[in-house]
């Protein structure tokens, strides 16, 4: 949706919600046109995170500070090219286009999970830190390695822009490494050049692959990740299971993404979306999954998109909750409070020690902000 339907569809909305999600969109948009306008010319990649500096800083702030995911990054690029500015999701685009043909070491079609923020040269550099502790520039496994969901989203940009190429050769690539018996696999962990492979598999990311694989034209392998996803409907819950262990079992948590985007791509029931919207609501909003106990402000947003979706009237006092998220920088919040809990876990551990907690943090976020964006204009990137 460009902006010119965007502005278009204001007679079809009340005066006075369409002017509220339209400041939304508006200010968000803003928000990423100018960090991205901040960097100098050609492409480049925006930083996931805006992260504290001195006596607050933590762990965090420290791994996160010039990361810039693949996943954000490419739902920013959508925003951007929902609203109209080509040339800004071109920016972001050919970041990601370079990082596949100038990996450090890769040179078969994938993507690491993240890159560093900045103007983009090759060959593409990995975030990392100096560690005083260690006394030594470090990285981190999951951001080197490669997840099928953050390549289905920059699959899902380019092709939206029509650079076929590369989204092709992220295709052969998944189809070669991580194609299961039904499905595909999570990805891969960890440091070239024997990263562990994730044999894990995700209902989020094979909807995203289905959308992607859908957009390019590749009907089999879109079908192929269709029908893993409509296996992990629990007829029992009347929703999604996250997905499934290395193991078959399934994994019955339920997770906001895997419970409400098979609805937004045509694979799951408009009953299956609100159940799992209602089982997951935390106030004016919803968490991350069950573990949650606070709401996670970049699920409002695409929460909200769903209940648009379904003329639900209760989708405005969502926007209205992400807007009352937006941070001084211009961005949104990742979390509402100090940390959110996601009952997840940060990648397998090493041998011997507890896994860690993947959470979200209160800080400036990319993703949040580019779905704020997208469901304040009513655009959905996973629609086929």
């Amino acid at each position: 949706m460009l902006r010119r339907s965007f502005l278009a569809g204001a007679a079809l909305a009340p005066a006075t919600a369409f002017a509220r999600n339209a400041g939304l969109a508006a200010h968000c948009l803003s928000a990423i046109q100018s960090a991205l306008a901040a960097i100098p010319e050609g492409p480049a990649l925006l930083p996931s995170y805006i992260t504290r500096t001195g006596p607050g800083a933590t762990d965090f702030d420290l791994t996160q500070a010039n990361a810039a995911y693949v996943y954000d990054n490419a739902l920013a690029g959508l925003a951007l090219l929902a609203a109209g500015d080509r040339r800004a999701a071109a920016r972001i685009a050919a970041a990601l286009s370079l990082a596949q043909n100038h990996d450090r070491y890769w040179k078969d079609g994938r993507l690491r999970n993240a890159y560093r923020a900045g103007q983009f040269s090759t060959p593409a550099k990995l975030p990392g830190w100096w560690s005083a502790k260690a006394n030594a520039w470090q990285e981190d496994p999951y951001q080197a390695g490669s997840q099928t969901g953050p390549i289905a989203w920059a699959m899902l940009l380019w092709t939206e822009l029509g650079d076929l190429p590369p989204a092709n050769r992220a295709g052969d690539w998944l189809n070669a490494n991580l194609q299961a018996p039904s499905g595909y696999y999570g990805g891969f962990y960890g440091f070239e050049p024997s990263p562990q492979k994730l044999t894990w598999q995700s209902t989020e990311q094979n909807t995203d692959l289905y959308t992607a694989f859908t957009k390019l034209g590749r009907g089999a392998d879109a079908a192929h990740a269709a029908g893993f996803v409509r296996a992990m409907f629990n007829p029992a819950t009347a929703r999604f299971n996250a997905g499934a262990a290395p193991d078959g079992a399934a994994n019955s948590l339920l997770a906001a993404d895997a419970g409400i985007w098979p609805y937004l791509a045509g694979l799951g029931s408009a009953q299956s979306a609100a159940t799992a919207i209602t089982a997951l609501q935390r106030g004016p909003g919803i968490g991350f999954s069950e573990a949650s106990q606070t709401l996670w402000p970049e699920g409002t947003g695409f929460a909200a998109l769903a209940l648009q979706k379904q003329v639900n009237p209760k989708a405005a006092a969502y926007l209205a909750t992400v807007a009352g998220q937006i941070s001084p920088s211009g961005y949104i919040y990742a979390a509402t409070t100090g940390a959110l809990a996601t009952g997840l876990t940060v990648g397998p551990p090493p041998p011997g020690q507890p896994p860690v907690a993947f959470n979200y943090y209160r800080r400036p976020a990319l993703a949040p902000t580019a779905w704020a964006a997208m469901s304040a204009m009513g655009y959905n990137p996973l629609s086929t």
